[in-house]
């Protein structure tokens, strides 16, 4: 994301199998192959904030 030029906000990412390379940022509605997943950014941002709070919550 940092090194995307147009300041424009990615949608999501796809994901493939391990041995088809690695994932993607993408920007627009994907089509995917069978072996693909997308996964929306709300997804990967809300699962960083969880894992942010968590980690300033806990007091072992």
């Amino acid at each position: 994301m940092e090194q995307c030029p147009s300041g424009i906000e990615p949608i999501g990412v796809v994901l493939a199998a391990p041995r088809s390379g690695p994932g993607r940022v993408v920007f627009d509605l994907p089509v995917l192959l069978p072996d693909e997943h997308y996964i929306p950014l709300e997804l990967v941002r809300n699962r960083n904030q969880r894992l942010r709070t968590a980690r300033n919550t806990y007091r072992g």
